[in-house]
């Protein structure tokens, strides 16, 4: 039986989810819990509680033996759902094939320079990303596109083993360099991600680090510091991509998140140039 995946949402461009024009699909699902999530709706699968019907203002939403069915053709576009939802889910995602996915990718084509995967965490669906991608290359009209995934990098390297022969690169999320910092952001530990950082690094195939900062969170200087030098030893020509985090679309919480200020801004990156980061962007 051919795989399928659970896919939350695609967009057919996008501008900053890797180089040039690219097509995205957010898988559903994520093995972190970040509480500086900008996607909260894809952490979960929907569990059909029914809670998000009453509220869909264009009756796009029914409880189908009960389940909760999504009719996209009379949908707004309103995510009410989705805001109603208690469970960090939506009930917009789809059970997608390999096929209907590529075909979705067919239009915009001659727009794109490639394709990304991201979420959620795509690696939980490895196996429907490894056949998208194999479908893709061997495609003669869509080969040419790079296919890219985005990760908090929490996978077993036998997944990127996996993955390796069809995908061109992949962008890491490093959240903290410091263990306990990164599992009170995430409720994970961050040795995982940097075991991927190391492989990806080592066999050519990570496009870049991307550091989501938090004010007095994640931001401590000497930490920034270590981050930098460790990085800078793994690939003296790492590409880093520094992120301000913004409040909009992040869940409510009990820490005080704050958007840090274009000067504490270029004070990263001050940082991570003096220990050799010389590739770096700010956004």
């Amino acid at each position: 039986m051919a795989v399928q995946g659970l896919v939350s949402d695609v967009i057919r461009f996008s501008s900053v989810d890797g180089p040039g024009n690219r097509f995205v699909a957010f898988m559903q699902g994520c093995n972190f819990n970040c509480i500086a999530c900008h996607n909260p709706q894809t952490i979960n699968p929907c569990i059909d509680c029914g809670d998000c019907v009453a509220h869909c203002p264009s009756g796009a939403l029914s409880m189908v033996d009960d389940a909760v069915r999504w009719d996209d053709a009379v949908c707004s576009g309103s995510d009410q759902c989705i805001a109603w939802c208690p469970h960090d889910s939506t009930p917009k995602a789809r059970w997608t094939s390999v096929a209907d996915l590529v075909d979705q990718v067919r239009g915009p084509a001659p727009f794109l320079s490639g394709v990304t995967v991201s979420g959620g965490e795509a690696t939980q669906q490895w196996q429907f990303v490894r056949d998208w991608f194999t479908a893709l290359r061997d495609d003669p009209r869509l080969g040419r596109l790079t296919r890219f995934v985005d990760s908090n990098g929490a996978a077993e390297p036998s997944v990127w083993d996996e993955l390796d022969p069809v995908m061109d690169a992949a962008m890491i999320d490093l959240k903290a360099f410091d263990d306990d910092v990164h599992r009170s952001m995430t409720g994970m530990s961050n040795e995982p991600v940097l075991e991927t950082i190391r492989l990806l690094a080592g066999r050519g195939k990570l496009h870049e680090v991307r550091m989501l900062m938090l004010p007095d969170v994640n931001d401590d200087q000497a930490m920034v510091r270590r981050t930098a030098a460790w990085l800078h030893d793994v690939d003296p020509a790492m590409r880093v991509k520094v992120i301000g985090f913004r409040c909009h679309g992040v869940r409510p919480t009990n820490r005080e998140l704050r958007e840090p200020s274009a000067y504490r801004m270029a004070g990263y990156a001050e940082l991570l140039r003096s220990e050799g980061i010389d590739q770096l962007t700010l956004v």
